[in-house]
């Protein structure tokens, strides 16, 4: 059976550790990668612990010598990487009135840029092998939330990215999907619920109220919609965007 080789982007907490060491339980090896690679020693431990293989790495996304310079770090240390998941986000969240150029500029570059850096960077790799998957997590806040102009557009924006990728890159048998999130317990919602005001308990509690399932949603559950993705089984699965949201919109 063949070792793959992962990225995982914004791997040092959150949804991304989750990603981390779900690949790394799939039998992956994994460059968790985050601005800082020291972030990422935490999850790199859970996964030795676990009996896994990662390892941790410095970039900054929207930089592109930074891109350049992990993926090829990645491919001498631990294998051509042929497996990438575009998780790497953050927050600059106002009403529009209120929002700057360097709000809108700092979203836009980490989500669409990196997303199209670390695409382009690792899909001679992928090509290259005649194997490849690309799962790229936009939001639920791509259908609009206010307060989130910017990052509503740049997680519109990886949907229309992940489809046309599909189309370009489907013939090397590489596939390409999306996972959109819904309300996902981690850092990123509680600075959400603290921008609103609101203790972080009664935000979720709100929150799963208005959700199907009447739970919100762990990292966890975001591993398992990519490691589906991942599988061999799931070559027929590209262009696809996959709300995991406890139902159809939440």
């Amino acid at each position: 059976m063949t070792t793959r080789t992962a990225i995982v982007t914004g791997a040092a907490r959150g949804i991304g550790a989750a990603l981390v060491r779900r690949l790394a339980a799939d039998g992956m090896t994994v460059a968790a990668v985050d601005l800082s690679a020291d972030a990422c020693d935490d999850v790199v431990a859970a996964v030795a612990a676990a009996g896994g293989t990662a390892k941790a790495y410095s970039a900054d996304v929207s930089d592109e010598p930074s891109v350049a310079e992990l993926v090829d770090s990645v491919a001498q240390d631990l294998g051509a990487p042929t497996v990438l998941i575009n998780n790497a986000g953050v927050l600059r969240d106002n009403l529009l009135f209120k929002m700057t150029a360097e709000d809108w500029d700092t979203v836009m570059n980490v989500h669409l840029r990196g997303h199209f850096l670390m695409s382009r960077a690792v899909q001679a790799h992928m090509t290259g092998q005649g194997w490849g998957r690309i799962v790229n997590v936009s939001s639920t806040s791509s259908l609009g939330n206010r307060g989130q102009a910017n990052y509503s557009a740049a997680k519109a924006g990886i949907q229309g990215f992940t489809k046309t990728l599909a189309i370009e890159l489907g013939k090397f048998g590489v596939t390409v999907n999306a996972i959109a999130p819904g309300l996902i317990e981690t850092a990123m919602t509680k600075a959400t619920a603290e921008r609103m005001g609101v203790p972080y308990e009664d935000f979720t509690k709100r929150a799963a109220q208005q959700i199907p399932v009447a739970r919100v949603g762990q990292p966890e559950d975001i591993a398992a919609a990519a490691s589906f993705f991942l599988r061999d089984e799931a070559s027929f699965v590209s262009g696809q965007v996959l709300y995991v949201a406890g139902g159809p919109r939440a």
